[in-house]
């Protein structure tokens, strides 16, 4: 992190410089105790700073079905008719392995090298409640910086999109045509979140069977939507020749002009009370692990966990202890 000052970045995102949006982004996703204290002063001085009309996607999909390609194409798109782009890549596999595959600025080459976009890979700093705070910050730094438009790609499956579905206003999910098994891997949930869902790769001798795929999905959601609620629109398109990418985009449009500015209101601002509480779970997380009390006992708790010689209520009851004593 540079020693580039509060009102230093505050300037510069409003300027729309790309570098101090970086280094922006960079201290709202640093977990140091000073970063995390100038990230709030600076978080408290933009507020009110973002782009009102700022369209906030959600983008997840199975493994291997071009995401990167997909807003790459969208993104360009984008672009090319005026908006500023913005891409947050969120990647939740650093929950277990403490690290995170940054590659999406190669995977992106095109969109990060416009002028109008800009792509930032993010880890998820450890925990999904890391997630929510680091992307939720970083997408209000963009929305100042006045990219009008922010697409939050989420690289892991699971409860990880359901966090992203919880940040934006609409969720994009994106599928394949697989050969009698278009519904294996897609799990209830999913189908429950997602406000557009596209097959992708519908391109070649694809298209027939990407066709049928949208039309089992369509039959699938029928079942798990309540009557009245908004339906979701299965479409299909191929990222890489560029066609039905258009259609998709059409779709999120009317599914915002679905909730209408009230009901897009109401959805940020309940949105704005989860996050304050992933905020508090965030904080309280930070505070057990840098706790001097229970960093006294850790080891000894862990040793007596894993030889089976104290239960894990037990256990959990003394590192409490030991916080509240602290």
């Amino acid at each position: 992190m540079s020693a580039a000052t509060v009102p230093d970045l505050l300037e510069g995102v409003a300027a729309g410089r790309r570098a101090a949006v970086s280094q922006a982004i960079t201290l709202v996703e640093s977990t140091s105790r000073k970063h995390r204290r100038q990230a709030r002063e600076l978080l408290t001085e933009l507020a009110g700073d973002g782009h009102p009309d700022a369209v906030r996607v959600g983008i997840s999909g199975v493994p291997g079905v071009g995401k990167s390609t997909f807003i790459e194409a969208l993104g360009s798109r984008l672009t090319a008719a005026g908006h500023r782009v913005g891409v947050l890549a969120v990647d939740p596999s650093s929950v277990r392995t403490g690290g995170s595959v940054l590659g999406d600025k190669t995977r992106m080459a095109r969109l990060a090298n416009d002028p109008r976009a800009f792509v930032r890979p993010s880890p998820s700093a450890g925990t999904l409640g890391g997630v929510a705070r680091a992307t939720v910050q970083a997408m209000a730094v963009l929305e100042a910086a006045a990219y009008d438009v922010v697409l939050v790609e989420t690289v892991g499956v699971g409860q990880s999109e359901v966090t992203v579905a919880g940040m934006v206003d609409t969720f994009v999910f994106l599928t394949l045509a697989r050969t009698g098994d278009q519904l294996q891997g897609i799990k209830k949930g999913i189908l429950e979140i997602a406000d557009v869902i596209a097959v992708n790769k519908a391109d070649g001798d694809r298209q027939q069977e990407a066709r049928v795929a949208a039309r089992d999905l369509a039959g699938a959601l029928r079942l798990v939507r309540g009557h009245g609620e908004w339906a979701p629109p299965v479409v299909t398109c191929s990222a890489l020749e560029d066609s039905g990418v258009d259609d998709v985009w059409d779709r999120v449009a009317a599914h915002r002009d679905h909730l209408g500015a009230d009901g897009l209101a109401d959805k940020r601002a309940h949105q704005q009370l989860e996050f304050t509480w992933a905020l508090v779970r965030d904080e309280l997380d930070q505070r057990l692990r840098h706790s001097a009390g229970v960093r006294a006992m850790r080891d000894e708790v862990r040793a007596a966990v894993l030889a089976g010689e104290l239960p894990a209520t037990v256990a959990a009851d003394r590192i409490l202890a030991a916080y509240d004593e602290s």
